[in-house]
């Protein structure tokens, strides 16, 4: 399984995650939304150095040029609601993509005890296409792990697949690379950090990205 953590190197990604964590930029939801887009144009370029390509010849108005082509079948899959912007950047990069849409919470019991919830799932056939998972917080990565059984039980096996994080707990990302398959699996990161809440939000993260989005539930 491989790791990148996009904090590890100078890019201008780092000012926008930077933006995406401000307390006081976070008071625009347009702005914060629009962040998370870009930060989905930003892992989607990356992630489509990892795909396989192919020579095609394209007519332009003089002649002919030879261009290499992305073969594979992608799928776009994220978590409701949050996801949404983040899925909505990598669209427009990816936009021949087919798209997949989970549900998903925590039900909180005593003692911030917390068991994840899914209630709806819509995705076409993943076998083998290349599925590209996404979350904004990555946290105790439960979410994830679920979400990502549920698709490859009920949708077929994905020749690859690609989970995205802008930020993610240093538990979840290790909770992930125990559970996940060590082979035909990658994790993209924004950054990881090392401390989690007694109700498992990560800090400093971020604080709650679909609020943040879409208005305080």
């Amino acid at each position: 399984m491989k790791t990148f953590v996009f904090s590890e190197k100078d890019s201008f990604f780092n000012a926008v995650l930077a933006e995406i964590r401000d307390v006081t930029v976070q008071k625009d939801a347009m702005r914060f939304r629009y962040n998370l887009e870009r930060l989905g144009y930003m892992f989607a370029y990356e992630v489509s150095k990892t795909l396989s390509y192919k020579m095609e010849e394209v007519h332009t108005p003089l002649g002919i040029s030879t261009c290499k082509i992305p073969e594979d079948e992608i799928v776009l899959a994220t978590i409701l609601r949050a996801g949404l912007p983040l899925h909505e950047g990598m669209l427009k990069i990816f936009d021949k993509a087919q798209s997949a849409f989970v549900a998903a919470y925590r039900k909180y019991g005593r003692n911030y005890k917390f068991t994840i919830q899914m209630e709806y799932m819509i995705s076409p056939s993943l076998e083998d296409k290349i599925l590209i998972l996404s979350d904004p917080m990555l946290a105790t990565g439960s979410t994830l792990f679920l979400t990502y059984q549920e698709l490859v039980e009920q949708k077929g096996q994905p020749k690859h697949c690609h989970i995205v994080s802008p930020i993610a707990s240093r538990e979840g990302y290790e909770f992930l690379c125990r559970k996940l398959p060590q082979s035909g699996v990658s994790i993209w990161l924004g950054a990881i950090d090392e401390e989690m809440t007694t109700k498992s939000y990560i800090v400093p993260g971020l604080g709650d990205a679909g609020d943040l989005a879409y208005g305080e539930k």
